[in-house]
């Protein structure tokens, strides 16, 4: 009987904690990191702040939080996309165009968690996650090896993620309404011409990218 009460509580606990960081996660949706204030995220979550101070002293802790939730979320949908694609340039073409499709259709919060201005204190976390993007694309470059030009696929994944991050949310992004699916297109295909993809077999690998989404 105590263990079953101890197992209890823990799935209370961290049930509340996954309400708490939804919220933050909803809160930055909407008005970016500035939006992430305890009060504010208390009552999103329908609990009292006081509570929220149980789980994270502070808004900084709370906002590193949700940073390193919506990394692990997006790392794991670029490799879900890459594990389901027929080829090693299909996993790659798949997965840029996943970071892309995801980032317009959720442009605020992608804003947000990238280059949104930000306490100092809260850098690191968000460099951990540009750090996780270029490490993914890095592997899948490698991985397409047999069929790229000879590259550093460190450097190149780097790139990749300067071009899609200022061509999708960066100030001189253009404005994607009512065109996001030939934005998404038109970056992915500059990606993969830059690692070397011919222009033919780069716009099939993204129609085939784009289309699974």
């Amino acid at each position: 009987m105590p263990y079953r009460r101890t197992e209890n509580v823990a799935r209370r606990l961290a049930a509340r904690h996954a309400a708490i960081i939804a919220a933050a996660r909803n809160a930055a949706s909407e008005g970016g990191m500035a939006a992430v204030q305890i009060a504010a995220v208390a009552q999103r979550a329908g609990i009292a702040a006081g509570t929220v101070y149980r789980y994270f002293p502070g808004k900084t802790d709370l906002v590193a939080a949700v940073l390193a939730e919506i990394s692990e979320r997006e790392i794991s949908a670029l490799r879900r996309a890459a594990e389901v694609a027929p080829g090693p340039l299909s996993a790659l073409a798949a997965a840029i165009t996943t970071f892309a499709t995801r980032a317009l259709r959720h442009r605020r919060l992608a804003y947000a968690v990238i280059a949104e201005p930000i306490d100092a204190e809260l850098d690191a976390a968000r460099l951990s996650f540009r750090k996780a993007l270029a490490a993914e694309f890095a592997s899948l470059i490698a991985a397409a090896v047999a069929h790229l030009p000879e590259q550093d696929a460190a450097l190149n994944a780097a790139a990749l993620v300067g071009l899609l991050i200022e061509g999708l949310i960066g100030p001189l992004a253009p404005d994607a309404a009512g065109r996001e699916r030939a934005l998404v297109q038109s970056l992915a295909l500059v990606a993969l011409r830059a690692l070397g993809v011919a222009d033919a077999r780069a716009r099939g690998l993204v129609v085939s990218g784009i289309r699974d989404q």
